[in-house]
């Protein structure tokens, strides 16, 4: 049995080093149009989005916490510094990348990565959704072509086979695995279209009409800006906001990730992996990035799960700009849009639709407003905006459900034995409980059953104190757990002992 065992594991190991690398290149396929897409739109060089796609993605695949996940020059990214590169050139937007870098590795080192366990489910679900989204409307620009006006829809014939090849690529993709998994059906489909309108010279756009990618290594090349206050102050935003937008998406893209391979991994490690390529990038004259969930969906859809299919995409990258480039410039469009238009399909959280009239409505208000901020602005906005609105609902859901128990006691006394987190949202209906002027001399205030939370609850003790205290009547605060005694002391009130515990003074 063991000697079965052992013989079984090698073809095993070969079968999964083959996997990963055809998922590889299946997923550096799909990187380049991406890259070169995003360059264009911060008006750079393509070139620049092709390195940072090399360093980014082969640095994070090698040392991030997170096998699987692919990452390269982002759009979310390249959006944020379209105003910085039209007004201060391409030189300070590599210092950006630089220094976008070195905070998110900050971020890492501060271990605030778990920060994204934070982050609710339906803002998950309308994270999914929104860049399942954009993913689809931004394949839609390959059916435009360029004119003096601007670009302007296809139309008759062009129209038909752009459509058709789509089609062809989309159903390939669907239908191939049906058949055999031995290639990744994207990979198949991204071939098999690019040869058959090479073999019967189908006049349809290239890869190449977008961009020429072919160029030789990248340089090592210190931005050349002023290293003054003066640079810091004009490139300091727009590196904060890339460091955020960058790590919000990788950290979200993270978690979708851990739940598709069901395995865990290390956020922290992650940050810090994507703060150092950013930082590797901006020194040799490459874009930013962050993860790319398009691209991961490609990666882990074909089989990718270990470093190396992260390595060979970065790699190949590499490998199309030197070597490659005549033959990567005749891929067709319509194939690259067919598979992206299956990944944005299968991103796109469907069942969530289904569930959006059985879960609570303000859970359901969070997935659809998460969707909608991501599609007409950006990811962070989203995220931050989902997030608020669950904080505001949980804080009104938690702050409705404080309510106290009242005994007349034989002494003549009343107890008052508050249920609850008393923090800022609950603080109003915490007083509403008590009546100062109708209540007994003696007051006894219960917190068996009562936690403080915040500042906010501090003061409410101290404001219930002293309105018995206006009243001539005394407040006796009994069963306070530790944490609780030490909250009010550290906040400078003051407590008396008293019969079962403390009384306000």
């Amino acid at each position: 049995m063991i000697d079965a065992a052992v013989s079984s594991n090698p073809p095993s190991r070969l079968r999964d080093i083959r996997q990963n690398t055809l998922a590889g290149l299946t997923t550096a396929f799909a990187l380049v149009p991406e890259c070169i897409a995003f360059a264009l739109v911060a008006q750079l060089n393509p070139l620049m989005g092709l390195y940072g796609a090399f360093f980014i993605c082969t640095i994070t695949a090698l040392f991030g916490g997170r096998p699987g996940m692919i990452s390269g020059a982002a759009g979310s990214m390249a959006v944020v510094i379209v105003a910085l590169v039209a007004q201060h050139g391409a030189q300070y937007f590599l210092a950006t990348v630089l220094l976008s870098g070195l905070v998110m590795m900050l971020f890492g080192a501060l271990r605030l990565g778990k920060l994204v366990r934070m982050v609710p489910h339906p803002v998950m679900l309308g994270f999914v959704n929104g860049l399942a989204i954009v993913i689809a409307l931004s394949q839609l620009e390959h059916f435009h072509h360029p004119t003096p006006s601007g670009p302007v829809w296809l139309q008759g014939t062009p129209l038909a086979i752009m459509l058709g090849l789509t089609l062809l690529t989309m159903l390939v993709t669907w239908l191939l695995p049906r058949v055999t998994r031995a290639v990744p059906p994207a990979l198949a489909a991204i071939l098999g279209v690019g040869v058959l309108t090479h073999v019967f010279n189908v006049p349809t756009p290239t890869l190449g009409d977008m961009a020429r990618i072919a160029g030789g290594l990248p340089l090592f090349q210190f931005p050349s800006v002023p290293l003054d206050l003066e640079t810091l102050r004009i490139i300091a935003p727009y590196a904060v906001l890339m460091a955020i937008v960058g790590l919000l998406e990788t950290l979200l893209t993270f978690n979708l990730t851990d739940e598709i391979t069901a395995s865990r991994g290390q956020p922290n490690r992650e940050c810090l992996a994507l703060g150092a390529a950013n930082v590797v990038s901006g020194l040799f004259g490459g874009m930013g990035g962050c993860a790319m969930i398009g691209q991961t969906m490609i990666n882990l859809g074909s089989g990718g799960r270990s470093r190396l299919s992260g390595v060979v995409a970065g790699v190949m990258i590499l490998m199309f700009i030197l070597f490659l480039s005549p033959a990567i410039e005749r891929i067709p469009l319509a194939a690259l849009a067919g598979v992206m238009f299956v990944v944005a399909q299968e991103t796109f959280a469907w069942g969530s639709l289904r569930v959006l009239g059985k879960v609570p409505r303000n859970d359901a208000i969070v997935i659809v407003a998460v969707t909608i901020i991501t599609v007409f602005t950006d990811l962070a906005v989203a995220v931050l905006c989902g997030i608020v609105i669950a904080a505001l609902n949980f804080a009104w859901q938690h702050a409705r459900e404080i309510r106290a128990d009242v005994a007349d006691n034989a002494d003549g006394s009343r107890t008052y034995l508050p249920h609850g987190t008393l923090f800022f949202a609950s603080t109003a209906r915490f007083l509403e409980l008590f009546d100062a002027q109708r209540d007994p001399q003696q007051v006894v205030l219960d917190c068996r059953y009562l936690r403080l939370a915040d500042h906010s609850a501090i003061a409410a003790v101290q404001v219930l104190s002293e309105r018995y205290a206006r009243a001539g009547k005394q407040l006796q605060v009994t069963a306070l757990s530790e944490r609780c005694r030490k909250l009010l002391l550290r906040a400078g009130v003051g407590l008396a002992a008293g019969r079962d515990g403390a009384g306000m003074a």
